[in-house]
């Protein structure tokens, strides 16, 4: 069971090929037109949509740190709530390059943005796994 960012690299050096991550981080918001009660439930953390604002793939030994994976994003002036995590195989003992990433993780983006969350880690600044639903 991944808890955590650490658990992730962790079972991320475990695989037998080498890995890509993509990360997709999103902030949430609140529909223009949502009722009182929904605004009361966002304040409390409830509710909303995540918006997707920023989206990366890196190697993994280019993001061993989560925080300074944090700082990073942090340089684009987009605000987020929770990181989505997913991992991407190569193949044959290579590793799969950026180019070969960005279809991916358009997908990746186009399929959080539809709600449909329940292929990736979702994290929060701290780098601990989420549970959304």
């Amino acid at each position: 069971m991944i808890s955590s960012y650490a658990d992730l690299m962790k079972a991320v050096a475990e695989q037998s090929e080498p890995q890509r991550l993509l990360f997709v981080f999103c902030r949430a918001e609140l529909p223009d037109d949502a009722s009182d009660e929904e605004k009361a439930g966002f304040e409390r953390g409830e509710g909303g949509a995540l918006t997707p604002v920023v989206c990366v793939d890196k190697a993994p030994d280019e993001v061993t740190d989560f925080d300074a994976l944090v700082a990073e994003s942090r340089e684009t002036g987009q605000h987020w709530d929770v990181v989505f995590v997913a991992a991407m195989s190569g193949r044959g003992g290579m590793k799969p390059s950026s180019d070969e990433a960005q279809q991916p993780l358009t997908m990746m983006v186009e399929s959080i943005r539809l709600g449909h969350l329940g292929n990736y880690l979702p994290l929060d600044s701290r780098g601990q796994a989420l549970a959304l639903g």
